[in-house]
């Protein structure tokens, strides 16, 4: 339910570890940036977080153990192809010692690292979303 968006996040957070790229997939809809912001939020991330839709790149910051780290929120919808996230800077995100949450991976495949992690949300209703986890 929607309205266990917030113990949801917190339940991924902790069955991914330290995992920190995540590929989202689903629908137009299916709420990927709802829970990205979600995810966010248990981050501590005080920013406000919105679609990267237009930006192709958002970043955030939070505080872990007093550190300064951050969050890129980076949706691959409008772009043509891989070479295209490259000029975007996409790649050095992913590779970077950050966490990263990608919606529409499926545009630029080739460019994820080997321990990504899968995540699939399908609406199943109105306010229900099934979400799986599934390793690279």
């Amino acid at each position: 339910m929607l309205g266990d968006i917030q113990a949801t996040a917190g339940s991924f957070r902790r069955a991914v570890g330290n995992a920190r790229v995540f590929a989202f997939h689903g629908e137009m809809g299916a709420g990927k940036t709802t829970f990205i912001h979600a995810l966010c939020e248990e981050q501590g991330v005080k920013d406000v977080v919105s679609s990267p839709t237009f930006s192709i790149i958002n970043e955030y910051v939070y505080r872990d153990s007093g550190i300064d780290r951050k969050i890129y929120h980076i949706d691959l919808y409008r772009l043509r192809d891989e070479d295209e996230a490259r000029n975007a800077g996409v790649e050095d995100c992913l590779y970077s010692d950050h966490i990263c949450y990608v919606e529409w991976p499926d545009k630029s495949p080739g460019l994820f690292p080997e321990d990504t992690i899968h995540v699939t949300i399908q609406a199943i209703g109105d306010q229900t979303r099934l979400v799986r986890i599934r390793e690279n």
